[in-house]
């Protein structure tokens, strides 16, 4: 079970470093621009989230950032606090980066029949939720 868990984890992490590479993007901000498809994210939030330490998260927007991906602004509810979200390009990059990481991860467990497909993948969203993992990919129907 550990050998099997910790390949499929490296396989589909291959993946999406493949196609963040092909996007010019890094894995990290791939990543951090598909957390922000569906909303804005406080620092904090966006920390707990990517389960980033602050510093290195404040590195990862910053870079992100500079690339036009993503921008600050306040927070209406919190004067002090800074909230991160995509902008238009950043938007537009995330969505395609997002279906082509989907395309590329759906085709992974090509060779099985759809009866074990869909059973792996309860199996997997089990897990999923056993283990409270924060919502850092989408399902297809809950991007808008």
């Amino acid at each position: 079970m550990v050998t099997a868990l910790v390949r499929a984890s490296y396989l589909v992490n291959a993946v999406y470093a493949e196609s963040a590479r092909e996007y010019g993007l890094t894995p990290q901000q791939g990543q951090l621009l598909c957390v922000l498809m569906s909303r804005s994210y406080g620092m904090g939030e966006l920390s707990a989230t990517l389960g980033l330490a602050k510093s290195s998260l404040t590195g990862l927007v910053d870079r992100t950032e500079r690339n036009g991906l993503v921008r600050r602004g306040s927070d209406p509810d919190e004067a002090r606090a800074v909230r991160v979200e995509l902008t238009e390009r950043g938007a537009e990059l995330a969505k395609e980066f997002y279906a082509e990481t989907c395309r590329r991860v759906e085709k992974l467990p090509a060779g099985l029949g759809d009866d074990a497909r869909d059973e792996l993948a309860a199996l997997l969203s089990r897990v999923v939720l056993d283990n409270d993992v924060p919502e850092v990919f989408m399902e297809l129907d809950e991007r808008h």
